[in-house]
């Protein structure tokens, strides 16, 4: 947020598999830039958490953890941090995962294994673009249809 020391962020909508592939305590690494107009935003600092730690703030709680630039920490000596990120909210709410569909016509399994590839990267038949869909949901589509 332009010319603000001490912004608030609007909220936003995330998966829990694009956040954290559904796992509570995978780590996330957190970055904070300072946006600048000409494109050249500045490192103010980061932090790592996990979604269980964030579920906190589920409970009206407040969640906070410093953000910390590592190039001020070796550099400053009386360095502790550059600020602090605050999460004053967090929500859940329903999500479905298919496993096995049965019909009278057909049976179909889906490979929920490691073996194609991390679904992140886009060239993994287990990629989870947010606007198409990925290959399985392709093929399930066309058989569908027939």
């Amino acid at each position: 947020i332009m010319n603000n020391l001490s912004p608030v962020w609007k909220s936003f909508k995330v998966s829990l598999n694009t956040l954290c592939s559904g796992d509570h305590e995978r780590e996330l690494k957190c970055t904070v830039w300072d946006w600048d107009s000409n494109g050249k935003h500045d490192f103010i600092g980061e932090f790592q958490t996990t979604f269980k730690e964030m579920k906190a703030a589920m409970d009206g709680k407040q969640i906070q953890w410093e953000c910390i630039n590592p190039k001020y920490q070796v550099k400053k000596k009386n360095y502790r941090n550059s600020g602090m990120v605050i999460l004053t909210m967090c929500k859940v709410g329903n999500s479905f995962t298919l496993c096995l569909i049965y019909s009278t016509i057909m049976t179909v399994a889906i490979d929920f294994t490691a073996s194609n590839g991390d679904p992140r990267n886009s060239c993994s038949l287990h990629y989870i673009h947010p606007y198409q869909p990925n290959e399985y949901l392709k093929a399930l589509i066309r058989h569908s249809v027939l």
